[in-house]
């Protein structure tokens, strides 16, 4: 009698990403974009600043540019010799003399600080009466206190934001170096698969589910910043399953699919992958997931997640999205953690280390989602983050407990 093949040993989440991460190899080239489109891209150069920001001392309030010793008392009245919009020029403060300045108007030779509007009264037509004595440098934004000349302002592998954009137009950047986009092709697999639109719920033949994980995982990809080739549903059969995979190969960095990694399960993908390529099946220590395939297609990487859809939106995020993180060119992949207390118990762990689905109440402690199976789509949609929890660990009403924000992971 044969003895039955030995199943493969779990692996630690973290040993499983390192090696991942050991094959992502960023992405040749560099892409110029207008600043405008530039939201989401992945910077590949260090932009540094040729100037200082902002250019020259100035407002940040509309007030009076005045000497602060030659107010000693509050109800000095002095004349007002000039008047300084933002955008130009300023001549040198008189001895005895305000300027009447408008927010981000430079600051006149002479004056060191500003009395704001509010604190000052009209003293005639061309007058002022201070109403509070300033303080030396009150209400003055200082020249190269935001960016300093020569200062790195945004670093190589800085995922670029809003505010990011605003920071490089501010130094004067028009278009911005970043990294290519990762070209994935998506895959899903089954026969039991059907697409919403194609049959109504009533109609729905035995045994037959919607697609779900198509659409979060074509979704978790764009805002990845990936260009998406959705091959569709192959047919669960070798050869079409091959010619998908050797088409995908030829113009994608990575192929992803969902489905058919599980060991032992009888699947045309793997067969198929080992055929054009290689394929590794790993069982790794988490809940949800576990099961997930890593191999090369042609030059194309491979990744296979697991089918039910929480499995394989957490897995997704816990490897597939530092991978391609990676691929750009990021400088970081590891989301923050939060320590937060929990307002639940969960007294029967798991061997593997578990996500499970959370959110945080208006107090700041964390609620749970009764039903935590990986088949309950809907716990991802309630929940607002995941609660990293390690391998038997106990959870009781009142522990501090590590919390991963799912904003950070899906962003």
């Amino acid at each position: 009698m044969n003895a039955k093949p030995s199943r493969p040993a779990l692996r630690s989440l973290d040993d499983a990403l390192a090696e991942l991460l050991g094959h992502a190899q960023p992405l040749a080239g560099v892409e110029s974009v207008s600043t405008f489109d530039a939201d989401g891209r992945m910077l590949s150069r260090d932009l540094v600043s040729a100037l200082q920001v902002p250019p020259h001392d100035n407002t940040s309030m509309d007030g009076y540019a005045v000497r602060s010793s030659e107010i000693a008392d509050e109800g000095v009245t002095l004349p007002v010799t000039q008047r300084i919009p933002a955008g130009s020029a300023a001549a040198p403060l008189a001895p005895g003399s305000a300027a009447r300045v408008f927010t981000g108007a430079p600051i006149p030779d002479g004056a060191d600080a500003v009395v704001m509007q509010e604190e000052t009264e009209a003293a005639g037509d061309h007058a002022v009466r201070i109403m509070r004595v300033p303080t030396p440098g009150q209400w003055i934004r200082r020249s190269g206190e935001d960016v300093a000349r020569g200062a790195v302002v945004l670093a190589r592998g800085e995922r670029l934001g809003p505010a990011a954009l605003g920071l490089a137009a501010s130094i004067g950047m028009d278009r911005l170096p970043v990294a290519p986009r990762p070209r994935v092709a998506l895959f899903s697999t089954g026969d039991e698969l059907v697409m919403p639109g194609e049959v109504p719920p009533d109609q729905m033949r035995p045994g037959a589910i919607y697609n779900s994980n198509r659409f979060f995982l074509q979704a978790l990809l764009r805002r990845l910043g990936c260009q998406v080739t959705d091959f569709g549903i192959v047919p669960d059969r070798r050869e079409p399953t091959i010619a998908a995979l050797d088409q995908a190969a030829r113009d994608h960095d990575l192929i992803l699919t969902s489905g058919g990694v599980s060991v032992g399960e009888e699947d045309h993908v793997k067969p198929a992958v080992q055929s054009l390529g290689t394929l590794d099946l790993w069982q790794i220590a988490i809940k949800p997931g576990k099961p997930f395939a890593y191999g090369t297609v042609r030059t194309a990487h491979f990744m296979g997640l697991p089918g039910n859809p929480v499995s394989s939106f957490v897995t997704f995020l816990l490897l597939v999205r530092p991978f391609l993180l990676k691929l750009q060119g990021a400088n970081r992949w590891t989301a923050p953690q939060a320590h937060l207390r929990a307002d639940f118990e969960w007294p029967r762990p798991d061997r593997r280390r578990e996500f499970l689905r959370a959110r945080r109440r208006p107090d700041g402690t964390l609620e749970l989602f009764d039903n935590q199976s990986s088949g309950v789509l809907s716990s991802a949609v309630w929940a607002d983050g995941l609660v990293d929890n390690p391998p038997g660990q106990v959870i009781a009403r009142g522990d501090v407990v590590r919390f991963i924000a799912l904003a950070e992971l899906v962003q």
